[in-house]
């Protein structure tokens, strides 16, 4: 009876999505909150566990990237905001915990210990979010505080790692030992990817990381009156935003031109290459450090999304970033969705959707990777981070929604406007899939679907 009543109230509940050739295709708006109702678990200690999809294990930072798109509902459905700030409040005390593990279970347990500097950026960035966009206080709880203080004394220890730091993984990995300890970068050990570094300073982990620590001298002053922190947490970001202009920058003597590179050793060494998983150069205007049209972001994104790429492949379905973490030769959707959602080209946002439109799966969801001269063939069926994203990407170039920053004014860089994504439909058309996808929204969480779902994992 359940599931007959809310079949029948999503009845006709879709969105229709311009594909290349003039073509259409219909996506059921319930399908862009999946990882919303099969992710997220309320806890007994007022806290949300959330999943990454398929694995049974919550991701600092898949969780955090998994709940930024849909703070922009808490408006109309101010209920959700119970979830969120349970989202913020377990990663504050996952943090607490361990500061160098990135993903726990669901008792807290640590799941893995990979040290990536990103990890602990991005609960950060959605604490800031959500204040921003909620201007709900209850969030800064005394375990926020503490993770706040653990993020900036973390960085600062890391950008010194020989002589403070004492994290060691556990077995040996592959990675370029050799680093300038003067640079002001983050030293880190495994990439978004969790995978090992090449070289110790993975640039775009150091730009998320600068934004970060930017939102937590906002927080600590907000929040908590913490001026000491503020303070603290500017001097870090300065420190490694001149680290990054300085040593993340490097002239291609092949292309003739500026680029950032992936990674570098600080003495001039740089792995050119970028990773599929989010930061990487590519995505460098959605996390709000420079705009699409930065000349030095440009030359770069020309190489990022080029056969130059040793990890961008091409197939008879689909072209895109992998990443040494699947098999060679595989396409990642969120390369592809990372691609669109910086791009400032209608055609290039068009053909990245029909991509991924014709690649999901049955029922709509993102896989982790898949083989581009045969998409049947893909690792992970259900891939949360992936689907919330291409959730995002939609919600702005169907429905018209504004992008939500993580930087409150503009860009990181100076004098550089925060990208705007282009929109693929009317005016009319936007206001009506609006009004389709909250309609929706209203429907799973007022017919009983969230309390049905969201059951102890």
């Amino acid at each position: 009876m359940f599931k007959t009543l809310v079949a029948v109230l999503l009845i006709a509940q879709t969105l229709i999505v311009p594909l290349t050739g003039k073509r259409t295709r219909s996506i059921e708006t319930a399908s862009l909150f999946h990882t919303l109702f099969h992710d997220f678990f309320p806890e007994d200690d007022e806290t949300t566990y959330v999943q990454t999809g398929d694995i049974p294990a919550m991701w600092l930072r898949d969780s955090s990237a998994q709940t930024v798109p849909y703070v922009r509902f808490q408006a109309e459905f101010p209920l959700l905001r119970r979830r969120f700030a349970g989202v913020i409040e377990r990663n504050a005390r996952a943090i607490n915990l361990d500061v160098y593990a990135n993903a726990f279970q669901a008792d807290y347990h640590v799941w893995e210990r990979k040290w990536e500097v990103d990890s602990i950026a991005w609960p950060v960035l959605l604490a800031a979010v959500y204040v921003r966009e909620t201007g709900d206080t209850s969030i800064f709880t005394p375990e926020l505080h503490v993770a706040l203080r653990q993020v900036v004394h973390t960085y600062d220890c890391e950008e010194h790692h020989a002589s403070c730091s004492t994290y060691r993984y556990p077995y040996r990995v592959y990675t370029d030992d050799r680093y300038n300890p003067d640079t002001g970068l983050i030293w880190g050990a495994f990439r978004p990817s969790d995978d090992p570094v090449q070289y110790r300073f993975n640039i775009p982990q150091n730009v998320i990381a600068v934004v970060a620590l930017r939102a937590i001298a906002e927080l600590a002053v907000e929040g908590y009156h913490d001026a000491d922190l503020a303070r603290r947490a500017n001097a870090v970001a300065a420190r490694v935003m001149t680290g990054i202009l300085r040593y993340g920058i490097f002239y291609d003597a092949r292309r003739r031109a500026w680029m950032y590179a992936f990674e570098t050793d600080g003495y001039g060494n740089v792995n050119l290459m970028d990773d599929a998983n989010i930061p990487n150069l590519t995505t460098l205007p959605y996390l709000d450090w420079s705009s699409s049209y930065d000349p030095t972001y440009l030359r770069t994104r020309a190489f990022t999304l080029s056969m130059d790429n040793p990890w961008y492949f091409s197939g008879r379905y689909a072209q895109g970033i992998g990443s040494p973490h699947t098999p060679y030769g595989f396409v990642w959707p969120l390369g592809i969705i990372g691609r669109a959602i910086t791009s400032t080209d209608d055609d290039e946002i068009e053909n990245s959707i029909t991509t991924l439109a014709e690649t999901d799966s049955e029922s709509g969801l993102i896989h982790e990777s898949f083989y581009p001269d045969g998409y049947w063939r893909y690792t992970r069926a259900e891939f949360g981070w992936a689907n919330a994203l291409y959730a995002e990407l939609l919600f702005r170039s169907l429905a018209g929604m504004p992008e939500t920053p993580f930087v409150r004014d503009g860009a990181v860089l100076p004098f550089e406007e925060r990208t705007v994504t282009p929109t693929l439909v009317s005016p009319v058309a936007q206001l009506d899939n609006t009004a389709a996808l909250v309609r929706t929204l209203g429907e799973l969480l007022y017919a009983g679907r969230d309390a049905a779902i969201n059951q102890q994992p």
